[in-house]
C-alpha cells in the first residue's frame, strides 16, 4: 500500500491463537497495508484510518487470549528500517473461474 499524505507508518504485530479470529484480523489488515512477516503488517494510516482500524480489530479480539500491538514510526525511523534475510510473505494467488 502506498504512503498517503498525512499518514504515519504503523508496524502492527499480532498474536492470536484462534485460527478463525487470526484469519479475520489478517484479512482486515490486508485491506490497510502490506503483509511483511507472518504476524506483522506495515500500514500507512491517517489518524482517521488508525481509529477505524482499532475499532474494527477490537470487535474481533478475545482480550484474554489475543494481543495486537501498534508501533508508530516517525519519518526518520522509517528510513532506518532494515530487512535481513528471507523473502517477505506473499498472499497466495486467488483464481476465480
Amino acid at each position: 500500500m502506498a504512503k498517503s499524505t498525512g499518514a504515519t507508518l504503523y508496524i502492527i504485530a499480532y498474536d492470536i491463537p484462534s485460527d478463525k479470529r487470526r484469519t479475520k484480523v489478517h484479512k482486515m489488515l490486508s485491506g490497510y497495508g502490506q503483509w511483511t512477516q507472518f504476524s506483522l503488517f506495515e500500514c500507512y494510516l491517517t489518524e482517521k484510518e488508525y481509529l477505524r482500524l482499532r475499532q474494527r480489530i477490537d470487535q474481533q479480539l478475545n482480550p484474554q487470549q489475543d494481543s495486537v500491538r501498534f508501533y508508530p514510526l516517525c519519518g526518520a525511523c522509517e528510513g532506518k528500517v532494515e530487512t535481513v534475510g528471507g523473502a517477505k510473505p506473499v498472499e497466495p494467488l486467488l483464481y476465480l473461474v
